[in-house]
């Protein structure tokens, strides 16, 4: 019989602790962005925030500092490749090799398809698919470079939606985008397999953020949380479990996998 203990110390606990990481949150401005960098510190890693808003990533940044963690806030454009270069370059610097990614940066466009303006269109696939593209493989190109192949420790996270496979009616682009990420996900974790860096992804159900808050307010989207199992949204929270072990040395065998974390909105 195989010893199911083989790759790691005999009755070696499962452990979540990422101290000595260095985790680069994009999207970090707000939302699930905010609360995944909050959770990786709080678990040991040093966090690297990136988004748009300077000003609301560094009042992140410095809660966490003030809550004992390791943190610095960049303006990061996910759809510009220098931009992204450049905040991978400030987290190393300021802690090191970036060994735990979370590519989480996305818009939305609700509204009818035939009614979707061109410039919309390109702009949710720009943030939601080219940003997670261009930040995968920079962290990539870094970790392997870095020696993931011999420390192992290369972790990237793509985080999708419940909605690439099961899309609602006005949010076609957004689906669209979110499933082309977990396609994406999964050929990147065929591709490095052999070179230690493990790709996975979060596909969260519907969470109250700011992108949808309005949205929920709305009869129509009462109806819609109505129609869950549970009647009601999931939680950023229900998320830090599969965090929490993607990003950790415990998912040393998992790649090319999606997490599908929806409270049962989708049975």
């Amino acid at each position: 019989m195989q010893n199911i203990t083989e790759g790691r110390a005999k009755d070696e606990p499962t452990n979540f602790d990422l101290s000595g990481r260095v985790a680069l949150v994009t999207g970090a401005s707000s939302g699930l962005g905010a609360h995944f960098a909050t959770v990786l510190s709080r678990a040991g890693a040093k966090v690297v925030l990136g988004a748009r808003r300077r000003d609301r990533v560094s009042a992140i940044a410095e809660a966490i500092m003030r809550d004992g963690g390791q943190a610095i806030a960049t303006e990061l454009d996910v759809t510009n490749e220098a931009s992204v270069a450049a905040c991978f370059a400030a987290g190393e610097t300021a802690f090191g090799l970036v060994d735990t990614v979370i590519a989480n940066a996305g818009v939305t466009w609700s509204g009818r398809a035939t009614e979707m303006p061109l410039d919309a269109f390109d702009q949710v696939m720009a943030v939601n698919l080219r940003g997670a593209f261009l930040t995968a493989r920079e962290g990539g190109r870094r970790l392997i470079a870095g020696g993931a192949a011999q420390h192992g420790r290369g972790r990237i996270i793509l985080v999708s939606s419940v909605t690439a496979n099961r899309p609602e009616a006005g949010i076609a682009a957004y689906a669209a985008s979110k499933a082309a990420v977990s396609a994406m996900a999964k050929a990147l974790a065929v591709e490095w397999a052999r070179q230690g860096v493990n790709v996975n992804v979060i596909s969260p159900g519907y969470i109250r953020t700011e992108i949808n808050q309005a949205w929920f307010e709305t009869q129509i989207g009462a109806a819609q949380i109505a129609r869950f199992p549970r009647r009601r949204l999931a939680t950023a929270s229900d998320l830090d479990g599969a965090l929490l072990l993607l990003a950790s040395d415990a998912a040393r065998g998992i790649t090319g996998s999606v997490f599908t974390i929806d409270d049962g909105q989708t049975l």
